[in-house]
């Protein structure tokens, strides 16, 4: 389900393309009553191989709902492809470290109870998480060739039953370090969402949710996207 904001009267501020980790944020955004366009547009396992191709001056969506989704968003902001977005994009894709870290991927790798020393951070590690996401990757990779401006925000530092924690925690360094080469703007907030756990506070928890964060997570995430200058 997509959030949407009205640009009637004031133009957006930025294009939300991601997973349903991007619904607080636009539902924070709606709240604060910044205009913005966008919001979830799948799943986010479609976001990470094969969703997309590349186009010049543009990307089409291999799935015709999300392609439907964005086509409707760049009507709305009068223009025919990604290359002539008039705004910053703003999107999650390839930062679904829970999907990533799911438990049946990594029994392989396990030894006993745990993962060998350096194994976690090593460079087999990193090279099997990279390749997971390869293409959200690629899709960054074409909107900075675009001549855009786009900021990537980690997930909420929650990790659902299927999924190994230490894998989850591990494999969001290696997406953010790739991201970052790319010249896309992360926001990373890790210090200023989790507790001594390492993982999300509870009342930036979505509740009876294993995996989202609330509207007080999306504020976060929008303030920092206001301070970068959205």
């Amino acid at each position: 389900m997509t959030t949407r904001s009205s640009i009637t009267t004031v133009p957006a501020r930025f294009l939300l393309l991601g997973d349903s980790h991007a619904g607080p944020i636009g539902r924070a955004a709606q709240a604060a009553d910044i205009p913005f366009l966008g919001g979830p547009i799948g799943a986010a396992r479609e976001f990470t191989d094969g969703f997309f191709t590349p186009r010049p001056d543009d990307v089409e969506f291999h799935s015709a709902e999300t392609e439907g989704h964005y086509r409707g968003f760049l009507a709305e902001l009068g223009v025919t492809g990604l290359g002539r977005l008039p705004v910053p994009l703003v999107s999650t894709f390839g930062f679904a470290a829970h999907f990533i870290a799911t438990k049946e991927n990594w029994h392989l790798y396990r030894t006993g109870d745990g993962f060998p020393p350096g194994f976690l951070g090593g460079p087999l590690f990193d090279a099997i998480v990279t390749e997971t996401v390869r293409d959200a990757l690629a899709f960054y990779r074409h909107a900075v060739a675009l001549g855009l401006r786009v900021c990537a925000v980690l997930p909420p530092q929650r990790v659902p039953n299927q999924s190994d924690p230490a894998v989850f925690l591990a494999a969001q360094e290696p997406v953010r370090r790739a991201v970052a080469d790319l010249g896309v703007e992360v926001v990373d907030l890790r210090d200023r969402i989790t507790d001594t756990t390492g993982f999300q506070r509870p009342e930036l928890c979505e509740v009876d949710d294993e995996i989202h964060g609330n509207l007080a997570w999306g504020r976060i995430i929008l303030r920092e996207l206001l301070d970068l200058g959205l």
